[in-house]
Parts: structure tokens; C-alpha cells; sequence
């Protein structure tokens, strides 16, 4: 038997526990499409939190290194299903060399995993979030919208 949900909470501590997600998660499911077919793909990807943007690095040759150009829109998810956090965003690409050294050991020490080190090739994306919700329960779906257009939705 199930326990009853938890009340809902509310859209300030949404919005807490939102940025602790993204602060202290180090893994997502990141979703992109191919621009020319459409065909989805979901990858889970490593990612690091700047407080405006989220970093991730994949290998240059796989889909997602070829859809997010191409496309340049992605989802990601954040958390487990009942304690998830939904982004909607754009890309950016960057090459290895753009990437500041400190953001690079940040991204690194957060990650565990230095694309740098590798002698296969890594693209780095600086992912800009234009949607952002926020629910644990179905009690929570009504107002799940926790950052629109660039902002956040409460103070």
C-alpha cells in the first residue's frame, strides 16, 4: 500500500528546491531530435550549474553532439519521476578552447569526468533554460511552472 502525497508545496519552495536540484544533481536525461528526420534520442548526460546556464560536454560524433546545432533546442530531466524538474531550452555550442579553465575544472570536479583527458573529441554546450517546471505529484501539476522566458516565476 502507498502512502497519501505529500501536501503541495509551495511555488517558493518549489523554486528552493529547483536550485538545489540544479546545484548539488549531477546527471540528467537530456532529449534532442534530429532536425532533418525528427527522430528523438535520450541520452543521460553529466552537467554543471552556473546559476543562469547549465554546461554539458558529449562526444563530438554522437546524435546529440549533431542534433543541438542542427536544432538547437533540447529538454532535460532532472531527478527521479516523482521529484522532477523539466527544462526546456536552447544551446549553444562550444569548442573545448572556448570553455574558461576554471569552468572546465568546475565541471570536472562536479562531474567526475574530464572530456579534456580524453583522446576521443568533446564538444561542450552551454544549455540556457527558457522553461523550467517543477512537480512531485499530481497534486503538484497546477502551477509546476517554476521559470518562464528567462525569469523566475516568484521572488
Amino acid at each position: 500500500m502507498t502512502s497519501p502525497p505529500s501536501p503541495p508545496r509551495t511555488a517558493e519552495q518549489r523554486k528552493q528546491d529547483t536550485l538545489d536540484r540544479l546545484e548539488h544533481d549531477v546527471d540528467a536525461w537530456v532529449a534532442t531530435a534530429d532536425a532533418r528526420t525528427g527522430t528523438p534520442y535520450l541520452v543521460p548526460l553529466s552537467f554543471l550549474w552556473d546559476g543562469d546556464t547549465l554546461l554539458i560536454a558529449t562526444a563530438s560524433a554522437s546524435p546529440t553532439a549533431r542534433n543541438l546545432p542542427a536544432g538547437g533546442t533540447l529538454r532535460l530531466g532532472i531527478g527521479p519521476t516523482r521529484d522532477v524538474v523539466m527544462i526546456e531550452a536552447t544551446a549553444e555550442p562550444l569548442t573545448p578552447a572556448e570553455i574558461p579553465g576554471d569552468t572546465a575544472d568546475a565541471f570536472a570536479a562536479k562531474t567526475g569526468f574530464d572530456p579534456r583527458k580524453l583522446t576521443t573529441s568533446y564538444h561542450y554546450f552551454r544549455i540556457r533554460p527558457k522553461l523550467v517546471q517543477s512537480w512531485r505529484e499530481a497534486n503538484e501539476l497546477a502551477g509546476r511552472e517554476v521559470f518562464r522566458d528567462g525569469a523566475w516565476l516568484v521572488p
